[in-house]
């Protein structure tokens, strides 16, 4: 929800009102809470499997699975009608199709390929679209550049706690980390890998006129630290190596965010 209030706050600019913020937000999110009921509806057998899982209310038996998909599929449709009632109806086509992208790909993909990683990072980075049509009524170069911005932040995130949970996830039957990558050194290149690319498009909002050069150095320091926490655990790749580059993309986020309100508000 706070990614859909940034992205909505850099569409309109000085214009930003907080009533259509915030019923963007308020769409958004009883959108978003209904995919993840769905998302644990379908998953309710593999989650019981699970350590960190087994006590949510549909694997403990304290919701049964019909009432959970009453009410994920309730909540979903409230959450789109009401941003095509109060903002429009392009952000409210885009929730719809986040949330089915989530249910509908992410979630059967999770046990069958380890790519279900970079399935469910697209509707995890919708939020960027969903803000800024809100805001403008339409679509743009920079709009993408912030769905890039969010989709690439996920990855080393979602790879960090595959690795930190792996064994959880297997006895599951889910493929969120390499079936042949045992010493994880599979998963360190890639978040490597991605994070090289974010500081890249995490730039791009400096030229293109959202932010100023307070965001720009802020945006390239705090890519280079996490590039650091994750050639440090591709070099060897441990429970305490994956939790910190799991811990430092949880704090990234937030500050980058910040950076970009802080700028965007000064800079424009």
């Amino acid at each position: 929800m706070i990614t859909t209030g940034v992205a909505y706050h850099l569409g309109a600019g000085q214009a930003s009102d907080f009533g259509p913020v915030l019923n963007t937000i308020l769409g958004t999110g009883v959108a978003t809470a209904g995919a993840l009921a769905l998302n644990q509806w379908a998953e309710r057998d593999r989650d019981a499997r699970m350590k960190r899982t087994k006590d949510r209310p549909l694997p403990s038996g304290r919701l049964g699975a019909g009432e959970a998909l009453a009410f994920g599929f309730a909540l979903v449709a409230a959450g789109v009608a009401y941003l095509a009632w109060s903002v429009g109806w392009l952000p409210a086509a885009l929730t719809f199709a986040s949330a089915a992208a989530y249910v509908l790909a992410y979630t059967p993909l999770k046990t069958r390929t380890y790519f279900a990683t970079l399935v469910g990072a697209v509707p995890g980075a919708f939020p960027a679209l969903i803000g800024w049509s809100a805001a403008t009524g339409g679509l743009a170069l920079e709009a993408w550049v912030l769905f890039a911005i969010y989709f690439l932040w996920q990855l080393p995130h979602v790879l960090a706690l595959a690795w930190l949970l792996r064994d959880d996830y297997q006895r599951a039957g889910f493929f969120m980390a390499p079936p042949t990558d045992p010493d994880g050194g599979r998963i360190g290149r890639h978040m490597v890998y991605h994070t090289i690319s974010l500081i890249l498009v995490s730039a791009a909002p400096t030229p293109l006129g959202l932010t100023g050069n307070v965001y720009l150095v802020g945006a390239l320091l705090l890519g280079l630290a996490m590039l650091a926490v994750c050639v440090h655990a591709a070099r060897h790749m441990s429970q305490k190596n994956a939790r910190r580059v799991f811990l430092w993309s949880l704090l990234y986020q937030p500050l980058l965010l910040g950076l970009m309100l802080i700028d965007a508000a000064g800079g424009r």
